[in-house]
Protein backbone atom coordinates (compact mmCIF):
# COMPACT_ATOMS: atom_id res chain seq x y z
CA UNK A 1 0.00 0.00 0.00
CA UNK A 2 1.26 3.45 -0.91
CA UNK A 3 2.01 6.25 1.51
CA UNK A 4 0.21 9.21 -0.04
CA UNK A 5 1.03 12.86 -0.65
CA UNK A 6 -0.79 15.50 1.36
CA UNK A 7 -2.68 17.70 -1.17
CA UNK A 8 -2.81 20.79 1.09
CA UNK A 9 0.35 20.85 3.17
CA UNK A 10 3.36 18.99 4.54
CA UNK A 11 3.38 15.45 5.88
CA UNK A 12 2.24 12.13 4.41
CA UNK A 13 -1.22 10.59 4.40
CA UNK A 14 -2.00 6.97 5.21
CA UNK A 15 -4.70 4.89 3.61
CA UNK A 16 -7.16 5.27 6.51
CA UNK A 17 -6.79 9.03 7.05
CA UNK A 18 -9.87 11.26 7.13
CA UNK A 19 -7.96 14.50 7.71
CA UNK A 20 -4.47 15.86 7.25
CA UNK A 21 -2.22 16.58 10.22
CA UNK A 22 -3.47 20.17 9.98
CA UNK A 23 -7.10 19.02 10.32
CA UNK A 24 -8.20 19.53 6.71
CA UNK A 25 -10.80 16.94 5.64
CA UNK A 26 -9.61 14.75 2.78
CA UNK A 27 -10.87 11.69 0.97
CA UNK A 28 -9.26 9.00 -1.15
CA UNK A 29 -9.94 8.84 -4.87
CA UNK A 30 -9.37 5.18 -5.85
CA UNK A 31 -9.32 6.00 -9.55
CA UNK A 32 -6.54 8.57 -9.20
CA UNK A 33 -4.96 6.70 -6.26
CA UNK A 34 -4.60 10.00 -4.45
CA UNK A 35 -6.18 11.99 -1.63
CA UNK A 36 -8.18 15.10 -2.47
CA UNK A 37 -9.59 17.83 -0.17
CA UNK A 38 -12.84 18.41 -2.05
CA UNK A 39 -16.26 16.75 -1.64
CA UNK A 40 -18.41 14.87 -2.39
CA UNK A 41 -17.39 12.42 0.31
CA UNK A 42 -18.90 8.97 0.89
CA UNK A 43 -22.29 8.93 2.62
CA UNK A 44 -20.80 6.49 5.15
CA UNK A 45 -18.11 8.95 6.25
CA UNK A 46 -19.82 9.98 9.51
CA UNK A 47 -21.34 6.60 10.27
CA UNK A 48 -18.35 4.28 9.82
CA UNK A 49 -15.46 6.59 8.96
CA UNK A 50 -15.29 5.75 5.26
CA UNK A 51 -12.69 8.05 3.72
CA UNK A 52 -13.35 7.51 -0.01
CA UNK A 53 -14.92 9.99 -2.40
CA UNK A 54 -18.42 9.55 -3.78
CA UNK A 55 -19.70 10.14 -7.32
CA UNK A 56 -22.19 12.73 -6.04
CA UNK A 57 -23.40 14.30 -2.80
CA UNK A 58 -25.26 11.80 -0.60
CA UNK A 59 -24.01 8.76 -2.51
CA UNK A 60 -21.86 5.87 -1.38
CA UNK A 61 -18.30 5.46 -2.57
CA UNK A 62 -17.35 2.70 -4.98
CA UNK A 63 -16.53 0.30 -2.11
CA UNK A 64 -19.50 1.00 0.16
CA UNK A 65 -21.87 0.68 -2.80
CA UNK A 66 -20.84 -2.98 -2.99
CA UNK A 67 -22.29 -3.65 0.48
CA UNK A 68 -25.88 -4.80 -0.03
CA UNK A 69 -26.44 -5.95 3.56
CA UNK A 70 -25.14 -4.03 6.58
CA UNK A 71 -25.01 -5.50 10.09
CA UNK A 72 -27.86 -5.04 12.56
CA UNK A 73 -26.93 -1.79 14.37
CA UNK A 74 -28.78 -2.90 17.53
CA UNK A 75 -26.17 -5.62 18.18
CA UNK A 76 -23.28 -4.81 20.48
CA UNK A 77 -20.26 -3.31 18.70
CA UNK A 78 -21.84 -3.87 15.29
CA UNK A 79 -21.07 -0.39 13.97
CA UNK A 80 -17.40 -0.13 15.07
CA UNK A 81 -16.78 -3.71 13.92
CA UNK A 82 -18.41 -2.93 10.58
CA UNK A 83 -16.20 0.16 10.24
CA UNK A 84 -13.05 -1.96 10.70
CA UNK A 85 -14.37 -4.54 8.25
CA UNK A 86 -15.13 -1.96 5.57
CA UNK A 87 -11.61 -0.52 5.97
CA UNK A 88 -10.18 -4.00 5.33
CA UNK A 89 -12.44 -4.33 2.29
CA UNK A 90 -11.30 -0.97 0.88
CA UNK A 91 -7.66 -1.96 1.40
CA UNK A 92 -8.03 -5.23 -0.51
CA UNK A 93 -10.11 -3.69 -3.29
CA UNK A 94 -7.46 -1.03 -3.76
CA UNK A 95 -4.74 -3.71 -3.88
CA UNK A 96 -6.65 -5.61 -6.57
CA UNK A 97 -7.23 -2.38 -8.45
CA UNK A 98 -3.50 -2.32 -9.14
CA UNK A 99 -4.26 -5.21 -11.53
CA UNK A 100 -7.43 -3.40 -12.77
CA UNK A 101 -9.88 -5.62 -10.91
CA UNK A 102 -13.25 -4.01 -10.04
CA UNK A 103 -12.28 -0.59 -11.42
CA UNK A 104 -14.47 1.26 -13.96
CA UNK A 105 -12.47 -0.27 -16.83
CA UNK A 106 -13.29 -3.76 -15.55
CA UNK A 107 -16.25 -5.00 -17.64
CA UNK A 108 -17.12 -7.86 -15.29
CA UNK A 109 -19.31 -8.35 -12.24
CA UNK A 110 -18.31 -6.67 -8.98
CA UNK A 111 -18.56 -8.52 -5.68
CA UNK A 112 -21.60 -7.91 -3.51
CA UNK A 113 -20.96 -7.94 0.25
CA UNK A 114 -23.18 -9.11 3.09
CA UNK A 115 -21.81 -7.85 6.42
CA UNK A 116 -23.17 -9.80 9.39
CA UNK A 117 -22.85 -9.12 13.12
CA UNK A 118 -23.09 -12.00 15.56
CA UNK A 119 -25.58 -12.39 18.40
CA UNK A 120 -25.39 -14.62 21.48
CA UNK A 121 -21.86 -15.76 20.64
CA UNK A 122 -23.15 -17.65 17.60
CA UNK A 123 -20.59 -17.39 14.76
CA UNK A 124 -21.90 -15.87 11.56
CA UNK A 125 -21.09 -17.66 8.32
CA UNK A 126 -18.33 -16.41 6.08
CA UNK A 127 -18.02 -17.44 2.47
CA UNK A 128 -18.77 -16.75 -1.18
CA UNK A 129 -21.56 -17.81 -3.49
CA UNK A 130 -22.40 -16.53 -6.97
CA UNK A 131 -20.67 -13.18 -6.50
CA UNK A 132 -21.86 -12.57 -2.92
CA UNK A 133 -19.14 -12.34 -0.27
CA UNK A 134 -20.40 -12.86 3.29
CA UNK A 135 -18.25 -11.61 6.17
CA UNK A 136 -18.71 -11.69 9.94
CA UNK A 137 -17.86 -8.18 11.12
CA UNK A 138 -17.64 -9.50 14.69
CA UNK A 139 -14.18 -10.86 13.89
CA UNK A 140 -12.97 -7.26 13.80
CA UNK A 141 -12.99 -7.64 17.59
CA UNK A 142 -9.43 -8.78 18.42
CA UNK A 143 -10.62 -10.99 21.28
CA UNK A 144 -13.10 -12.84 19.07
CA UNK A 145 -10.57 -13.20 16.28
CA UNK A 146 -7.74 -14.40 18.53
CA UNK A 147 -10.00 -16.91 20.28
CA UNK A 148 -11.00 -18.45 16.95
CA UNK A 149 -7.47 -18.39 15.60
CA UNK A 150 -6.29 -20.35 18.62
CA UNK A 151 -9.26 -22.74 18.55
CA UNK A 152 -8.63 -23.52 14.88
CA UNK A 153 -4.86 -23.72 15.25
CA UNK A 154 -4.29 -21.00 12.66
CA UNK A 155 -1.03 -19.01 12.61
CA UNK A 156 -2.68 -16.01 10.96
CA UNK A 157 -6.20 -14.57 11.06
CA UNK A 158 -7.05 -10.92 10.27
CA UNK A 159 -9.88 -9.01 8.61
CA UNK A 160 -7.66 -8.21 5.62
CA UNK A 161 -6.87 -11.92 5.44
CA UNK A 162 -10.57 -12.81 5.49
CA UNK A 163 -11.26 -10.27 2.73
CA UNK A 164 -8.46 -11.57 0.56
CA UNK A 165 -9.60 -15.17 1.01
CA UNK A 166 -13.30 -14.63 0.32
CA UNK A 167 -12.74 -12.20 -2.55
CA UNK A 168 -10.36 -14.81 -3.99
CA UNK A 169 -13.33 -17.19 -4.25
CA UNK A 170 -15.19 -14.47 -6.14
CA UNK A 171 -12.22 -13.99 -8.47
CA UNK A 172 -12.27 -17.73 -9.20
CA UNK A 173 -15.98 -17.45 -10.01
CA UNK A 174 -15.20 -14.65 -12.46
CA UNK A 175 -12.27 -16.45 -14.07
CA UNK A 176 -14.17 -19.74 -14.32
CA UNK A 177 -16.29 -18.20 -17.06
CA UNK A 178 -13.28 -18.95 -19.26
CA UNK A 179 -12.85 -22.58 -20.35
CA UNK A 180 -9.09 -22.12 -20.71
CA UNK A 181 -8.88 -21.08 -17.06
CA UNK A 182 -10.87 -24.08 -15.82
CA UNK A 183 -8.76 -26.59 -17.71
CA UNK A 184 -5.54 -25.03 -16.44
CA UNK A 185 -6.92 -24.71 -12.90
CA UNK A 186 -7.84 -28.39 -12.71
CA UNK A 187 -4.39 -29.37 -13.91
CA UNK A 188 -2.80 -27.28 -11.14
CA UNK A 189 -5.22 -27.51 -8.18
CA UNK A 190 -7.40 -30.53 -8.89
CA UNK A 191 -11.04 -30.95 -9.82
CA UNK A 192 -13.20 -28.46 -7.93
CA UNK A 193 -16.29 -30.52 -8.80
CA UNK A 194 -15.35 -32.87 -5.95
CA UNK A 195 -18.11 -32.63 -3.31
CA UNK A 196 -17.27 -29.57 -1.23
CA UNK A 197 -19.31 -30.42 1.87
CA UNK A 198 -17.85 -33.92 2.07
CA UNK A 199 -14.32 -32.54 1.66
CA UNK A 200 -14.75 -30.01 4.46
CA UNK A 201 -16.33 -32.66 6.67
CA UNK A 202 -13.28 -34.88 6.23
CA UNK A 203 -10.96 -31.97 6.91
CA UNK A 204 -12.66 -31.00 10.16
CA UNK A 205 -13.20 -34.57 11.33
CA UNK A 206 -9.84 -36.08 10.43
CA UNK A 207 -7.53 -33.14 9.82
CA UNK A 208 -5.22 -32.48 6.87
CA UNK A 209 -3.02 -35.13 5.23
CA UNK A 210 0.27 -35.75 6.98
CA UNK A 211 2.26 -34.23 4.13
CA UNK A 212 0.11 -31.13 3.66
CA UNK A 213 3.05 -28.81 4.36
CA UNK A 214 4.88 -30.16 1.32
CA UNK A 215 2.02 -29.43 -1.08
CA UNK A 216 -0.17 -26.66 0.36
CA UNK A 217 0.31 -23.16 1.77
CA UNK A 218 -1.88 -23.97 4.79
CA UNK A 219 -3.62 -26.98 6.27
CA UNK A 220 -7.00 -25.52 5.25
CA UNK A 221 -5.82 -25.29 1.65
CA UNK A 222 -5.61 -29.09 1.60
CA UNK A 223 -9.36 -29.45 2.22
CA UNK A 224 -10.57 -28.80 -1.35
CA UNK A 225 -9.32 -27.23 -4.61
CA UNK A 226 -11.53 -24.18 -4.00
CA UNK A 227 -9.83 -23.56 -0.66
CA UNK A 228 -6.40 -24.23 -2.12
CA UNK A 229 -7.08 -21.51 -4.71
CA UNK A 230 -8.40 -19.04 -2.13
CA UNK A 231 -5.54 -19.61 0.30
CA UNK A 232 -2.91 -19.42 -2.44
CA UNK A 233 -4.45 -16.26 -3.88
CA UNK A 234 -4.53 -14.69 -0.42
CA UNK A 235 -0.84 -15.40 0.01
CA UNK A 236 0.04 -13.92 -3.36
CA UNK A 237 -1.77 -10.75 -2.24
CA UNK A 238 -0.08 -10.86 1.18
CA UNK A 239 3.42 -11.08 -0.27
CA UNK A 240 2.81 -8.49 -2.98
CA UNK A 241 1.37 -5.99 -0.52
CA UNK A 242 4.10 -6.62 2.08
CA UNK A 243 6.64 -5.74 -0.59
CA UNK A 244 4.73 -2.72 -1.90
CA UNK A 245 4.21 -1.37 1.63
CA UNK A 246 7.87 -1.95 2.53
CA UNK A 247 8.96 0.16 -0.44
CA UNK A 248 6.29 2.82 0.14
CA UNK A 249 7.47 3.26 3.74
CA UNK A 250 10.89 4.24 2.43
CA UNK A 251 12.67 1.12 3.65
CA UNK A 252 15.62 -0.33 1.78
CA UNK A 253 16.89 -3.87 1.36
CA UNK A 254 19.45 -5.68 -0.73
CA UNK A 255 16.63 -8.03 -1.73
CA UNK A 256 14.90 -5.31 -3.77
CA UNK A 257 15.71 -5.34 -7.50
CA UNK A 258 15.59 -1.53 -7.60
CA UNK A 259 14.82 1.29 -5.11
CA UNK A 260 11.45 2.18 -6.67
CA UNK A 261 10.57 -1.29 -7.92
CA UNK A 262 6.83 -1.82 -8.45
CA UNK A 263 5.84 -5.35 -7.36
CA UNK A 264 2.43 -5.02 -9.06
CA UNK A 265 4.17 -4.49 -12.39
CA UNK A 266 6.54 -7.46 -11.94
CA UNK A 267 6.00 -10.22 -14.50
CA UNK A 268 8.48 -12.69 -12.98
CA UNK A 269 6.57 -14.48 -10.24
CA UNK A 270 9.67 -16.20 -8.90
CA UNK A 271 11.33 -12.83 -8.35
CA UNK A 272 8.20 -11.35 -6.77
CA UNK A 273 7.75 -14.25 -4.34
CA UNK A 274 11.46 -14.43 -3.50
CA UNK A 275 11.56 -10.72 -2.64
CA UNK A 276 8.26 -10.78 -0.73
CA UNK A 277 9.22 -13.83 1.32
CA UNK A 278 12.70 -12.47 2.04
CA UNK A 279 11.32 -9.15 3.25
CA UNK A 280 8.70 -10.95 5.35
CA UNK A 281 11.38 -13.09 7.01
CA UNK A 282 13.37 -9.95 7.79
CA UNK A 283 10.38 -8.33 9.45
CA UNK A 284 9.75 -11.60 11.34
CA UNK A 285 13.19 -11.10 12.87
CA UNK A 286 12.34 -7.52 13.86
CA UNK A 287 9.03 -8.63 15.40
CA UNK A 288 10.82 -11.23 17.50
CA UNK A 289 12.94 -8.46 19.04
CA UNK A 290 9.72 -7.16 20.60
CA UNK A 291 8.29 -10.57 21.50
CA UNK A 292 5.64 -10.26 18.80
CA UNK A 293 4.35 -13.02 16.50
CA UNK A 294 5.93 -13.44 13.10
CA UNK A 295 4.51 -11.19 10.41
CA UNK A 296 4.48 -14.07 7.94
CA UNK A 297 4.62 -17.49 9.64
CA UNK A 298 4.55 -19.66 6.52
CA UNK A 299 6.90 -21.79 4.43
CA UNK A 300 6.73 -21.92 0.64
CA UNK A 301 7.40 -25.34 -0.90
CA UNK A 302 8.11 -25.91 -4.60
CA UNK A 303 4.49 -27.03 -5.32
CA UNK A 304 3.18 -23.94 -3.52
CA UNK A 305 5.46 -21.71 -5.58
CA UNK A 306 4.05 -23.25 -8.76
CA UNK A 307 0.52 -22.50 -7.58
CA UNK A 308 1.50 -18.92 -6.68
CA UNK A 309 2.88 -18.53 -10.19
CA UNK A 310 -0.39 -19.79 -11.66
CA UNK A 311 -2.46 -17.34 -9.60
CA UNK A 312 -0.13 -14.44 -10.36
CA UNK A 313 -0.28 -15.04 -14.09
CA UNK A 314 -4.08 -15.04 -14.11
CA UNK A 315 -4.58 -12.08 -11.76
CA UNK A 316 -1.90 -10.01 -13.48
CA UNK A 317 -3.76 -10.38 -16.76
CA UNK A 318 -6.32 -8.19 -15.10
CA UNK A 319 -10.05 -8.13 -15.21
CA UNK A 320 -10.13 -7.88 -19.01
CA UNK A 321 -8.48 -11.29 -19.28
CA UNK A 322 -5.99 -10.75 -22.07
Amino acid sequence: MHVFDNPVGPGPLWFDNLTTAQGTPVAYDPQARAFIPTPPFCANRERIGCNWIAPEHGAFCRACAMTALAPDPSLANAIPDWAETELAKRWVLDNLGRWQWFRPEDPGTRPTFHMLAEANDQPAPMGHGHGVVTISVSEADPVVRTTRRQALGEPYRTMIGHMRHEIAHMLWWRLALRADFLDAFRDMFGDERTDYSDALGRHYNYGPPADWGERFISSYASAHPHEDWAETTSHLLHLTDITDSFIAAGLASSYLPAPNWNPYAETDTARLIHVGAALAMSVNHVNRSMGLPDLYPFMLSAPVNRKLTFVHEWLRRGAQGW
